[in-house]
Order: structure tokens, then sequence, then C-alpha cells
């Protein structure tokens, strides 16, 4: 029989990583319930992060959670960052190729590892380059062997799409920033109700067909909600215990679940080349992974700013007693 202190390390080792895997393809589901929300490309995040906030606020009153609280400046950066993400994402995708819009975007590990490199001086490990090489040339084999046409602007979708890029770095590097002083649910509750004004006035702006036509319209919006908390939650859990840097390579595991829910729910076939860039994807997951293994537990320390982080995972169904973070 194991002895708990023989399996608790292991566990919480390997946990982050689980959470991670768990967050992108829950993720995934995003751009299907876009699809299905019979609204504008700013209104469906308009209503994603409508339906979230609730949820996010009951989850910061449970027992044991640090309340709502008042936002920190990293925090409303977050927000402010996620707000330029969906916006410019939802528009580039509609105006460029499905294509270009997916590699384009999928240059957020890139950044995340520069800005690390040269800013924040935390020198990546060969191999971890090694496995981001993989990530990169895997995740534009998916997005390159899909069949898909330009769209009304393509390069100012182009454009559009390579600054997601920068924002969901930003928002990456905010949430890790806000995760050193605050709890997982506390920084996407800010992060999430800071850009809804925001994005209404976006939409108004731009004149987009806000309310939903049907219920099932309704329902895709709500989805998007229970998505957003479930899957960006656990991302920003997982920011606290992990690099930045690797948490961006293993969320590159998103257009791998995504083409695969494709084809399961409205029979997208995947071609060999996409298939083939799945498997990189999958491949550059492990490295990342490896090259983290054997680092001193001071140094990891450092890296991640978690030296006594008890949170419970926001996708867990029975949160724990959590003290100052959630």
């Amino acid at each position: 029989m194991y002895e708990p202190s023989m399996i608790s390390p292991r566990l919480t080792a390997v946990l982050p990583l689980i959470v991670l895997v768990c967050s992108a393809v829950v993720l995934s589901l995003a751009p299907i319930l876009v699809r299905l929300t019979e609204t504008g490309p700013a209104a469906a995040g308009l209503w994603r992060f409508v339906f979230a906030l609730p949820l996010l606020v009951l989850l910061t009153h449970r027992p044991g959670g640090e309340g709502v609280g008042r936002p920190s400046r990293w925090m409303a950066l977050a927000g402010l960052f996620f707000f330029l993400d969906l916006s410019f994402w939802h528009y580039g995708i509609v105006m460029t190729s499905v294509a270009n819009a997916t590699v384009l975007c999928n240059l957020t590990p890139v950044v995340v590892t520069l800005f690390a490199w040269v800013v924040l001086k935390q020198r990546p490990r060969a191999v971890f380059l090694l496995a981001l090489a993989f990530a990169m040339v895997g995740a534009f084999a998916m997005a390159a062997g899909a069949d898909g046409g330009q769209g009304t602007n393509p390069l100012l979708g182009d454009l559009l799409s390579l600054s997601v890029a920068l924002w969901y770095a930003g928002y990456f590097l905010a949430v890790k920033a806000a995760r050193s002083a605050a709890g997982a649910v506390r920084v996407m509750l800010w992060s999430t109700a800071i850009p809804i004004p925001l994005m209404l006035a976006a939409c108004l702006v731009l004149g987009e067909s806000i309310i939903p036509a049907t219920l099932a319209g309704w329902a895709a919006c709500v989805g998007l909600g229970v998505m957003h908390v479930a899957g960006q939650g656990g991302v920003a859990w997982a920011l606290g215990r992990v690099s930045a840097a690797m948490t961006a390579v293993v969320i590159l595991i998103q257009p791998v679940a995504a083409a695969l829910l494709g084809w399961l729910i409205f029979g997208e076939t995947m071609t060999a080349i996409q298939m083939g860039g799945g498997a990189m994807v999958l491949c550059a997951v492990l490295l990342a992974q490896w090259s983290a293994r054997g680092r001193p537990p001071a140094a990891l320390e450092r890296q991640t700013g978690a030296e006594s982080l008890d949170a419970a995972p926001v996708l867990s169904a029975n949160p724990g007693p959590s003290g100052r973070k959630d």
C-alpha cells in the first residue's frame, strides 16, 4: 500500500498539467459555441463574460473563498487584454482565412517566451525551445492543412489576428502577476467583469446584433459562460504553479481538440497534414513538460511566484478551504 506522503508530491507535480490539458479541451468549444450564438462576433464575447460573472461571484463566496475584494492593477490589465483578445480574434477570423487566423493567433508562445527571456531573465532550456519549435510547426500544419477560403478583408484580418498573439500573451503574463497576490477565482472574476462594458461599447459602435434569435442561441451563450469559468479559470489557476511559457505551449492543444470536436459534431474531417500537425503539438507538450523536470524547487518557486499556494482548482467539484487564495 502506498503512503500518502509518496503519492501527494507526485500528484501535486502533475496536477497543473492535467488542469491545463482539461482547460484546453474545454476552451476548444469556443468556436463551436460562437457559431451557434446567433449574434455578432463581439456580442458572443459579451455574453460569454455576462453569463460567466454570476458563477464566478458564487465561487468567490464558497466556504473558504476569499470573496470579491477589489481589483488590482494586474487584474484590470488582464481584463483589458482579454477584451482586446476576443474582439480582435472574432473579427480577424471572419476577415481572413481560418488558416491564417489560426497560425497568427498561435504565435502567443513565442511572445510569452521572448518576454520571459528578455524582460524577466527566465532563460528557457534548449529542450523547451525544441518543444516550442515543434508546437509552432504543428500548429501551422493543422491550420495550413485545413480547407478555408479568404474572408472579406484578408490583409486587415491578418493584422487583427496577429495582434491577438500579443493580446493573449499580455493576458497570460498579467494573470500570472495577479496570481502572486490573489487566488484564481478572484483574478478571473475581475478579468471577466472589467471587459463587459468595453465589449458592450464595441457591439454598439460596430452595430452588431446582440440578442440571440432563438432559445438555441441563448443556450450557446450560456454555454460560453460556463466554458469561460471552467476553461479560463483552470488556466488562471495553473498559472500560479507553472511558468507562463509552459502554459502557453500546453494551451496549443486547443487546435487539436477543436479539430476533433469539429469532426465529431459537424462531420469536418481532418486531413493527413492536420493529423500530423496534431501529433507534433502533442509531442511538443510532452517535451515541454519533460524539460521542466529536475529543476530545483527554489528555481521553480522563483519562476512560478507561487511559494505557498493552497488553491483548489476551479474545475474541482468540491473546492476545499483556501485561506487567502482561491
